[in-house]
């Protein structure tokens, strides 16, 4: 049994894996946070914010604080700590587990609009519509900037850094959202596309549900690929499995 678990946290199953990990005698959970959010929630056991300054940096607290295992819980689209991670685990010799919850995929009535990147979201969102629910977080939207043609409806938790794009309406809010709040959001702000990332799991699906009643096409951004010789495990039991705990 680990005495110490590193979770590279910010999903909500990063907040579940602690709660679970932190009632356990005998075990020390920390979790880390990148501080992209200004007031997260309060989390079970030990708690830092910041980076660690690379790979190596990361390497240099998991020796330092004495971690046996490190759990990367981040969202999938943080592929540069999802990378660092790989490299530190591998540097300082202890075991790292991916956690990812599955991505989405399309069911019957669906109009989706595969694409691998945000400047790809973006060539492809003027053929499609010019009222765009821009639901891929607060960074990144100045890959939009550009489109000065199309008006954005951008929700947020916290309000994002310019450059934004020209004609852009910011709505501050924190799920998760129902598909009736998410239906009410299209209708009101007239919208006729929604981009989003693949970030997976039934907190953030319920946009999708919405946009498929209204017959909207979605652009959907598809996960990075994970570092070489890195799999990951779809959920926390998985973890505890791969930690040698069994699931409370």
């Amino acid at each position: 049994m680990p005495a110490h678990v590193l979770i590279l946290g910010g999903t909500t199953e990063a907040r579940r894996l602690a709660a679970d990990l932190a009632a356990r005698p005998g075990v020390r959970v920390t979790t880390s946070l990148a501080g992209r959010v200004a007031a997260p929630g309060a989390l079970p056991g030990e708690v830092r914010t910041g980076g660690f300054g690379g790979a190596q940096g990361l390497a240099d607290w998991l020796r330092a604080h004495h971690v046996d295992a490190l759990v990367d819980a981040t969202h999938p689209f943080a592929e540069s700590i999802t990378a660092n991670a790989a490299r530190a685990a591998a540097s300082a010799g202890i075991p790292l587990t991916v956690l990812r919850r599955p991505g989405w995929r399309p069911v019957p009535g669906d109009r989706w609009h595969d694409v691998p990147s945000l400047p790809a979201a973006a060539e492809t969102l003027p053929r499609l519509g010019r009222r765009v629910f821009l639901s891929t977080g607060r960074l990144g939207l100045a890959t939009f900037a550009r489109l000065t043609g199309l008006h954005f409806v951008v929700r947020s938790v916290d309000p994002p850094a310019p450059p934004l794009p020209p004609h852009t309406e910011l709505v501050l809010a924190r799920g998760p959202f129902t598909v009736p709040d998410e239906t009410d959001l299209l209708r009101a702000h007239r919208i006729d596309v929604l981009v989003t990332k693949d970030s997976g799991g039934a907190a953030t699906a319920a946009k999708l549900t919405a946009a498929r009643d209204l017959g909207l096409p979605v652009v959907v951004v598809r996960r990075p690929a994970l570092p070489p010789d890195v799999t990951a495990v779809p959920d926390v039991a998985a973890v505890l499995g791969r930690l040698g705990l069994d699931p409370a």
